[in-house]
């Protein structure tokens, strides 16, 4: 049964790759631009792109499973309107190609963005309602796209989908955004931290709650996967516990990293980079702190480990990679 992961070469992607290698199942990878993350392992790569429906039908043929990871991500709107392509119409494709080579399951990754954050008190199940256009554009999308796939799991298509939080571990060859956080707090390179936080996931448990849901789940199931609900500065300090770093010692509050979010923002295009300081990404930072994840616990035997352990892992795959020389 050969298995075809699209968007390989993400965090997520580079993990559950390999512990498909791992557990010796036929892997080929759909990969449009970088590779790094799959570089050197055993596996067939198809080169192509979501959005070119030639190519993902050659890149589907002959599989019995798909795993759908290829997503924008964006915490600084949708400019292009390339968030919504991919995130949507990328998905509408999957869809498609998935039900003309008869695949027997796929398994799409959406996130928790996908479900509306309000309102703040009660906790986020996979019951509550899906974020809507007065949401962030990659909320909005995610969104979109979950609901296509739920609404072909009705019509035929055996499809399970897959929401985690945050996520945060080894094989992080992009870096990821919280890679990079990580790295620049390993490094001293914040003058302040924010007071804020989320739910952080190790992305090796995201990858065993994705196959378990593969083998176990129902067609039309929708699972979160989350970990553990930390602030910044208690990431800070965990890294002070596991490398002797000093964080910074000025936390500020929420409504003056706010003021200074479009200066970061501007700053990033100047240099055309990413900034990790937006307002969306300050939005994540209020919200999104009660999740619930029985439904995954009950069914799939999910149980995130410890965040510290994560990050201890994280650090070291970084250090063997001499990503923190």
């Amino acid at each position: 049964m050969t298995v075809l992961v699209t968007g390989a070469s993400g965090h997520i992607g580079a993990n559950l790759t390999r512990e498909l290698l791992r557990q010796k199942r036929p892997t080929r990878v759909l990969i449009h631009n970088d590779a790094r993350g799959v570089k050197g392992l055993d596996l067939e790569i198809k080169k192509g792109d979501i959005l070119d429906y030639p190519s993902l039908i050659r890149a589907v043929k002959g599989c019995d499973v798909v795993y759908h990871l290829a997503a924008r991500i964006s915490i600084v709107g949708d400019r292009k309107g390339q968030v919504r392509q991919t995130n949507v119409r990328g998905t509408q494709n999957i869809i498609k190609a998935c039900l003309q080579n008869r695949v027997k399951r796929l398994v799409h990754f959406s996130s928790i963005h996908a479900y509306c954050a309000f309102p703040l008190d009660q906790p986020i199940d996979e019951t509550r309602p899906f974020s809507d256009s007065s949401s962030p554009v990659y909320d909005c999308s995610k969104a979109d796209g979950t609901k296509e796939i739920l609404e072909a799991a009705k019509t035929g298509l055996d499809a399970v989908v897959i929401s985690p939080t945050a996520v945060i571990g080894p094989n992080d060859f992009g870096p990821s955004r919280m890679g990079k956080v990580l790295m620049k707090l390993y490094h001293q390179k914040f003058i302040a931290l924010i007071n804020g936080g989320y739910d952080w996931v190790d992305v090796r448990d995201v990858v065993r709650g994705a196959l378990r849901a593969e083998k176990e789940a129902e067609s039309g199931s929708q699972f979160i996967l989350s970990g553990h609900w930390r602030s910044i500065l208690q990431i800070a300090e965990i890294v002070r516990e596991l490398r002797g770093i000093k964080p910074p010692r000025f936390t500020a509050p929420i409504w003056m990293a706010r003021l200074a979010a479009p200066f970061s923002e501007l700053w990033a295009r100047i240099r055309k980079t990413n900034p990790l300081l937006t307002t969306e990404a300050l939005k994540a930072l209020e919200t999104h702190r009660f999740i619930c994840r029985t439904q995954a616990e009950d069914s799939l035997d999910y149980h995130p480990r410890p965040l510290k352990q994560t990050i201890q892992d994280t650090l070291e795959w970084f250090d063997n990679k001499g990503m923190l020389d």
